[in-house]
């Protein structure tokens, strides 16, 4: 069909005028059509129709296999093809095939390394700009999409329209997506095709630094910080950086003293539920990462990794100040403020710093009263576990401390 209206600035043709007009928008950046629910703008009303029905919840295209919902007839199509196995667009690089030609562009980014959009508040890069905008929303802290659908009482925010819908199956239950192999369902179709990874065996994103593979691309982004040092998610109360939101929102619970995670044994409150499920190894006895040199057991694998050093007598992490080795990197941290002086850990009730959390933690029982560790033979508290453990020796009669010079056992050492 004849397109007789030219584009001036890059020799595009359009049927139209109207469409020429809308065409030119964006070269000139235009868009006079905005949602009145999140101020984004469009520049065709067409465009901004389909976007209403993210906030309303329509989806009047409906897949007859499945019947998932969509906002447009064309994602109705290309959604088919999850059911038929049609990929059309293929990876010249590495034969991996596509259902849509965008995403396939986006892939060959992979090999390229190109990340054309970048962050204008951090400088991360991002290989679509649909990542890069919701990548914004954590710098203005903005959430514009709510759900009110599913549950009245929700009304839980999100920074992408995806994320909503994925949270809308989370009242729903729905998982539409299932994994042909094991019957596992997923509520989102990119959450399949990595599981499918794990059956398959297959690891498409490697770093180019260390050749290590990764089965999403999200994650080889975050392994690279390792190598580049990169912390672009900074505490605003202490100034820490981090690689991931993620830790720096456990991080934050240091602050706020929030520990939403408890053990129904003994009531223990923790940051984050791995260290609750390391935890629980206390009242089970189990110690699954055993030394092949020694046979002793542990809770954590970085345990037995760490605990590995002394029988290498490698101590890797180095300070910079004074030469002193580490045999872990949180230690040699902590060691680096006898050099700065920073106590970044302040007790709410008196302003006293630490440089330790622990230490401000024990210190805290001095304001609360609280003495969490009680001899199971006379029942006296104490406020640390170590003035437990010296007391018990009471009851027990061992005297491990002996003078060189006469023999003579002591239960403490002295200076």
């Amino acid at each position: 069909m004849e397109k007789p209206w030219k584009c001036v600035d890059c020799g595009k043709g359009c049927r139209t005028p109207s469409q020429l007009e809308a065409h030119r928008r964006n070269h000139t950046g235009e868009r006079p059509f905005i949602c009145s629910q999140c101020g984004e703008g469009f520049t065709r009303s067409t465009n901004l129709q389909s976007h209403q029905r993210v906030h309303t919840g329509e989806r009047p295209f409906t897949c007859s296999q499945c019947g998932q919902g969509f906002i447009q007839f064309c994602s109705l199509q290309t959604h088919q093809r999850v059911h038929t196995g049609e990929r059309p667009f293929t990876c010249s690089q590495c034969g991996k095939g596509f259902t849509r030609s965008s995403h396939l562009q986006r892939h060959q980014r992979v090999h390229t390394g190109e990340s054309p959009f970048t962050c204008s508040q951090c400088g991360k890069g991002f290989t679509r700009l649909s990542n890069l905008r919701t990548h914004q929303r954590v710098h203005t802290g903005e959430s514009p999409f709510t759900c009110s659908q599913c549950c009245a009482d929700c009304g839980k925010r999100y920074r992408a329209p995806s994320l909503l819908d994925a949270h809308r199956r989370s009242h729903t239950g729905e998982r539409p997506f299932i994994c042909s192999q094991c019957g596992e369902g997923f509520a989102l179709l990119p959450s399949l095709q990595s599981h499918k990874r794990v059956h398959t065996g297959e690891r498409p994103f490697t770093c180019s630094q260390c050749g290590k593979g990764f089965t999403v691309l999200s994650t080889l982004q975050r392994h690279q910080r390792i190598h580049t040092g990169e912390r672009l998610f900074i505490c605003s109360r202490c100034g820490k950086g981090f690689s991931q939101f993620s830790n720096l929102q456990t991080h934050q619970r240091v602050h706020t003293g929030e520990r939403p995670f408890i053990c129904s044994r003994c009531g223990k409150r923790f940051t984050r539920s791995s260290d609750l499920q390391t935890h629980q190894h206390v009242h089970t006895g189990e110690r699954p990462f055993p030394c092949s040199q020694c046979g002793k057991g542990f809770t954590r694998s970085s345990d037995l990794r760490t605990h590995q050093h002394v029988h290498t007598g490698e101590r890797p992490f180095t300070c910079s100040q004074c030469g002193k080795t580490f045999i872990r990197s949180s230690v040699l941290r902590r060691h680096q403020r006898v050099h700065t002086g920073e106590r970044p850990f302040t007790c709410s009730q008196c302003g006293k710093g630490f440089s330790q959390l622990s230490t401000q933690q024990k210190h805290q029982r001095v304001h609360t009263g609280e003495r969490p560790f009680t001899c199971s033979q006379c029942g006296k508290t104490f406020t640390q576990s170590s003035h437990l453990r010296r007391h018990q020796r009471v009851h027990t009669g061992e005297r491990p401390f002996t003078c060189s010079q006469c023999g003579k056992g002591f239960r403490y050492s002295f200076p």
